[in-house]
């Protein structure tokens, strides 16, 4: 599934790979691409639920950042649909948690965590303790999840695919553009089930 901005002719692209294009002026995108092949996702979500009374359950939530070190995702956002009957939720966060921020927002029972910025290779966890009205934890088990996550990693491809070699022919004196591709790899329907 590749689309390819309307300026670029595809005459060889078949054959070669290569794209020929007259740019536009400003920063534009050559080719937006979705891929189906396998691939190691970037990040791993883990969750488990546990009974600590008739009226409690503790959500722990881990998020692993599984991409190089050399790169971190900005605009992270994790969020887990609590059960209807929720009274409250409180939230306590790992060590090194700056730069995160995490609530229970009572209008649509929901547990959001926020990072600004998240570093790859590292690891973090999140728990919280929600209360219920009655004693009907396995029925509220039940309305847990699943967990959705949204996240930009910029100059990180996750599909692999890359930009060999960038040259641009017949430039015109008054034209002095900038040669330079950025990857970056964002989320449209990042889903863990429970």
């Amino acid at each position: 599934d590749v689309n390819f901005h309307p300026k670029v002719r595809l005459d060889s692209f078949d054959i070669d790979r290569t794209l020929t294009l007259s740019p536009p002026e400003g920063e534009f995108a050559v080719m937006n691409y979705r891929s189906t092949a396998d691939f190691n996702p970037p990040f791993r979500v883990f969750t488990t639920l546990d009974e600590v009374g008739p009226y409690m359950v503790d959500v722990v939530l881990k998020v692993r950042a599984d991409f190089p070190a050399a790169n971190s995702a900005s605009q992270v956002t994790i969020q887990m649909p609590l059960p209807k009957t929720t009274v409250k939720a409180s939230c306590q966060m790992g060590p090194a948690a700056s730069g995160q921020t995490a609530e229970y927002k009572e209008s649509s029972k929901q547990l959001v965590w926020t990072f600004k910025k998240l570093q790859g290779g590292t690891e973090h966890f999140l728990r919280c303790r929600v209360t219920l009205p009655e004693e009907r934890v396995g029925n509220a088990k039940r309305e847990m999840g699943p967990v959705h996550m949204n996240f930009t990693i910029p100059m990180f491809n996750v599909s692999r695919l890359q930009v060999r070699y960038l040259q641009i022919l017949n430039r015109d004196k008054s034209y002095n553009p900038y040669r330079w591709v950025r990857y970056v790899t964002q989320s449209s329907s990042y889903v863990c089930r429970l």
